[in-house]
């Protein structure tokens, strides 16, 4: 692994917000643009900029994908990220930020995930224009023509020569921040965004120009204007998506496969309970949707599958595909094995695996003529081939 010099910038990326506007079926950052969620499009970016800690504040519950998208994001900066456990208001994510960074940090950024398509040279802008006294924000122009309203009655004109627009990053020297925060904590104030925090504890905050695809998605409306920017918008064709796996007999306990349980059948070893038949699926719907594999999402980096069984694997996929942009198509799967007998399960298994991904799945089974280590009774070797279609 290389070693990178420490940096004295830091980016906390807020992305632990509900998403309750855009109604995309999970928190915000991981309702995906394209193949990939909202937060690793911010990600992207960020890492793109100069080399900075990166601090990713996720919902509870989500650090793990938090995590899979900051490596894939980071490649060989990945020693420079950091996962975090967010508030409830986003004062608290931010400050669950500040607590992580390292000791040579004297400037941050603080980034809202949910403007995913910020450009890299805007956070490097921010970076270089943060002093020692002053706070900066990157601000567009506000071009509409402002009223002041009383419910729906116009009381007048707003002079929009002396307003901007606030985007992120925002930038601040970091030990005004954190005085400024710590202000507010005991204050019991809250702001809706770090420039107004920063500048209630009597600090300087300044501007300069913001872009316009730094725009924060919050409604169906700006996720489809996302996907217009990356080309994403256009009908696309539906995907194929293989999978493979093997697992050898000897585990402790019964057998589990096709997500059924087989007492009396020898146990097939493994991190979770051996499943090839689900964990082959898996693979080939991740494929199909581009998002890694089996082991990136529930490997042995992921000690929280240790003994799952399919319904947890498959209904934890069937969650990454739709947050993906897609929707399952159907899945066929053929399993190698002397054992155990499949044919008298095999509508059982169908309706079982069908019923977790919510879509049909196919089993067929051979026996390989006594061939190979299935055909030795070693073994099982499945393969799967998923179809999923972009929604």
């Amino acid at each position: 692994m290389s070693i990178l010099p420490v940096p004295d910038t830091a980016i906390i990326v807020v992305a632990a917000g509900s998403g309750t506007r855009l109604d995309g079926g999970a928190p915000k950052a991981f309702v995906g643009i394209d193949a990939r969620p909202i937060l690793r499009h911010a990600l992207d970016r960020v890492f793109a900029a100069a080399p900075a800690q990166v601090v990713v504040v996720a919902p509870a519950g989500f650090e793990g994908d938090a995590e899979t998208e900051m490596r894939a994001a980071a490649g060989e900066r990945a020693e420079l990220g950091v996962v975090v456990t967010g508030g409830a208001t986003r004062q608290e994510s931010v400050a669950a930020g500040l607590s992580a960074l390292w000791g040579d940090v004297t400037t941050v950024l603080v980034h809202d995930a949910a403007r995913a398509l910020t450009p890299p040279e805007q956070i490097d802008a921010v970076a270089r224009a943060v002093t020692h006294e002053a706070g900066v924000i990157p601000a567009l122009p506000v071009v509409d023509t402002l009223k002041r309203v009383d419910d729906d009655r116009v009381v007048a004109a707003v002079d929009r020569a002396a307003l901007a627009a606030a985007q992120t990053p925002q930038g601040f020297p970091r030990a005004l921040l954190e005085a400024s925060y710590a202000a507010a904590r005991e204050q019991g104030a809250e702001y809706t965004d770090d420039a107004a925090l920063f500048a209630a504890a009597g600090h300087e905050v300044r501007r300069i120009p913001g872009s316009e695809r730094a725009f924060k998605i919050t409604t169906q409306a700006d996720l489809e204007r996302a996907r217009h920017l990356l080309g994403a918008s256009a009908p696309r064709a539906p995907r194929v998506g293989i999978g493979t796996d093997v697992h050898a007999f000897g585990g402790e306990g019964d057998l589990w496969l096709a997500g059924l349980h087989w007492p009396g059948e020898q146990a097939l070893s493994g991190h979770s309970d051996g499943d090839a038949v689900a964990h082959a699926i898996v693979d080939a719907l991740l494929g199909a949707a581009g998002l890694g594999d089996i082991g990136q999402h529930f490997g042995t980096a992921h000690p929280e599958y240790a003994g799952a069984h399919a319904d947890v694997f498959l209904g934890r996929t069937r969650e990454l595909v739709a947050d993906a942009g897609f929707t399952i198509g159907n899945v066929s799967v053929q399993f190698q094995a002397n054992r155990p007998r499949f044919a008298a399960r095999r509508a059982e298994a169908e309706q079982v695996l069908s019923a977790l991904l919510g879509a049909p799945v196919s089993v067929t089974a051979t026996t390989t003529d006594g061939l190979g280590f299935p055909g030795r009774g070693e073994g099982v070797a499945v393969t799967a081939v998923a179809l999923v279609f972009p929604r």
